[in-house]
């Protein structure tokens, strides 16, 4: 794979730090060996790189502004689509117990700062080499729709859906537990995550969204709103 010359066949990595001098340095020495390399420099832009395309690995500071390293990695941990995706996190953290706390949150490797660019080159090929044949899953489906958690791409009777990052996650959700009904605050939890702040009527806003997008005319309405109770990913009985 990292031998591979085709722009598309190369890794892509994200770089998720707030340290522009180390960002600079690590994109120009990544790419010279042959990874593409997209750049986050806080917690929710990597989240929402990450919901529009998934990159190959991530490198995670521990310190971030807003959302810590510690919760993107749980988050990532939490969604079928990036449980398996490569973690490496970056910290300055120098602590025995700081590297159990990243890896038991999920992270595949743990490497401290100052580190040698040969030693993070040499992690990063190890993880993508374990990684390898588990990324070429996945599909989910549910009726006539269809979600390509590989090239993050939702298919609806064979048309492509135009969906934002949150509506992705929303849909990926409910698809993953079809016709269970859940709460404003369990989508809230489960979607968003335990730890961000967003009022409950959030996610009405996000449904209409999602069925704006993915119900054209004549189509069934999948998403069944259920009063008092919530929402499901559902077919309505005639």
């Amino acid at each position: 794979m990292l031998e591979a010359t085709g722009n598309q066949s190369k890794p892509l990595v994200l770089v998720v730090e707030d340290e522009a001098p180390l960002v600079t340095m690590l994109r120009y020495n990544l790419e010279r060996q042959g990874f593409r390399v997209e750049e986050a420099m806080d917690g929710e832009e990597a989240l929402e790189k990450i919901a529009e395309r998934k990159p190959d690995l991530v490198l995670l500071d521990w310190m971030l502004p807003g959302v810590s390293g510690l919760e993107i990695c749980r988050q990532l941990r939490r969604r079928n689509s990036t449980r398996e995706l490569p973690v490496i996190m970056i910290t300055a953290r120098t602590e025995e117990q700081d590297a159990v706390r990243g890896l038991n949150i999920g992270a595949d490797d743990y490497i401290t700062k100052p580190f040698s660019l040969d030693f993070l080159l040499a992690r990063m090929r190890a993880l993508l080499r374990r990684a390898g044949p588990v990324r070429a899953k996945s599909k989910l489906s549910f009726h006539d729709i269809e979600i390509d958690l590989v090239t993050h791409r939702v298919y609806r009777n064979g048309r492509l859906v135009q969906l934002g990052p949150t509506e992705f996650r929303l849909l990926e959700f409910l698809i993953q537990h079809p016709r269970r009904v859940f709460s404003r605050e369990e989508l809230l939890d489960s979607v968003w995550g335990p730890n961000i702040h967003v009022e409950p009527r959030t996610v009405d806003v996000h449904i209409r969204r999602l069925r704006k997008a993915i119900n054209a005319p004549g189509e069934l309405d999948l998403v069944r709103t259920v009063r008092a109770a919530g929402y499901a990913l559902d077919i309505e009985p005639n």
